[in-house]
């Protein structure tokens, strides 16, 4: 062994020595603290009325699970936080406070605006979804026919009107008293009833809604999710538009 190996080997065991020397340090990692449970409160979370993967292979059955059982359950949490020192938001119709939202105090506008906004439309999301939903009859297919140029025209118009929206938000059919349709897209979580519309049906084009599935491929979320909407469902909430009763 030359000297030059030697020094080096001599110079790796004083090394080697020194680290075994040294205060040994123990670096224990903390216990991921448990999940807040969501507040109590004035506002629920609807349940699904059919299983997460009713509507495979369109809609998968982890979407469906994230956004309802998260999205959905956060803009409820939130609104039963805000309720907490704002009572009459718990106690008044859906209806009157998105329609009214300049008469809230600014320290919630934007909070409630945001959740209740979001907990409207997911409440009638959900409703208006549904497996082995049929197809419109009776005075929805009419109203269809009228309004919006059948069927075929409607479901192309209502997925491009989805497509134009940019970013989060939702498409639209907005129902008037006299039973008139339109074809209406909102940004965010605003819903048409902060117009002092109401809406027959809608279709979430937030990312969340579809990207497991259809990463950017937003159009053909749009075309697929008709096989999940529930024509009896929406033809109630027509009946109800035009007898003056549909809220949410």
């Amino acid at each position: 062994m030359s000297s030059m190996s030697r020094r080096q080997l001599m110079f790796a065991a004083t090394g080697i020595a020194a680290v075994a020397a040294a205060p040994r340090l123990v670096f224990a990692q903390a216990a991921a603290p448990a999940p807040a449970a969501a507040p109590t409160g004035p506002f629920t979370l609807p349940p699904l009325t059919y299983p997460t993967n009713a509507f495979e292979p369109h809609i998968d059955a982890k979407t469906m699970e994230i956004h309802h059982d998260k999205h959905h359950a956060a803009y409820v949490a939130n609104l039963n936080n805000v309720a907490k020192t704002n009572a009459q938001l718990g106690t008044a119709k859906i209806e009157d406070v998105l329609g009214n939202l300049n008469a809230l105090d600014d320290s919630i506008k934007f909070t409630v605006r945001n959740n209740l906004g979001g907990h409207a439309n997911h409440t009638m999301f959900w409703q208006i979804m549904g497996p082995n939903g049929g197809k419109p009859e009776g005075e929805v297919l009419a109203a269809i026919d009228r309004d919006l140029g059948g069927m075929e025209k409607f479901q192309n118009d209502f997925n491009a009107a989805g497509g134009r929206q940019f970013g989060s938000g939702w498409v639209f059919v907005t129902v008037a008293k006299d039973g008139k349709l339109a074809i209406e897209t909102r940004p965010n979580q605003d819903n048409p009833m902060m117009d002092g519309k109401r809406a027959l049906m809608g279709n979430d084009v937030w990312e969340h809604a579809y990207y497991l599935n259809y990463q950017n491929r937003r159009a053909d979320y749009l075309k697929a999710w008709w096989n999940t909407v529930n024509w009896a469902k929406i033809a109630e909430r027509y009946a109800a538009a035009k007898a003056g009763t549909l809220g949410a």
